[in-house]
């Protein structure tokens, strides 16, 4: 599964931090995705943007979709990710169906996108975990050292 997350951090003093605002979430901290295997255990995570980064961009930056590709793997991911791989005979990332006003999901729509919800479940607990660790809730450093303090997390 790939997903990626803003973890809120404490604001640091200065005008070089207010990139790392984030007006979605009302919160200071960088942006990370991550990649889980299905026991949710983590595989991979990117290094640290500014929070305002979206995850298609993020993922777009990383060459993920490539990356997924050459190893013949695939993933699970969030409506985040919509429209990253538009190969539809043979697509890496799989996400579920969008529904607007004026065009609602038919009930195949609706039923597949349960499915990828149940089959994403698990895995987004262990991940939510991870934005709660106490001391990266704490953390008041730049993105780039952000990066290299999760990373060494990860191994």
């Amino acid at each position: 599964m790939i997903d990626g997350t803003l973890i809120a951090t404490q604001r640091r003093t200065g005008k070089a931090d207010r990139r790392n605002y984030s007006g979605k979430h009302h919160r200071h901290g960088p942006h990370f995705l991550a990649l889980t295997d299905e026991r949710g255990r983590l595989i991979w995570i990117s290094a640290a943007r500014s929070c305002r980064t979206h995850d298609n961009t993020a993922a777009r930056h990383d060459h993920l979709l490539a990356h997924l590709r050459a190893a013949g793997l695939g993933a699970l991911a969030d409506l985040g990710f919509r429209g990253l791989d538009n190969d539809v005979l043979d697509p890496v990332i799989v996400t579920g169906f969008h529904a607007t006003r004026t065009r609602k999901l038919t009930v195949g729509q609706k039923t597949a996108n349960h499915v990828l919800a149940v089959g994403r479940a698990p895995v987004e607990h262990g991940f939510a975990h991870l934005k709660n660790w106490r001391i990266l809730t704490k953390l008041r450093t730049d993105p780039a050292r952000a990066t290299c303090f999760l990373r060494a997390l990860l191994s």
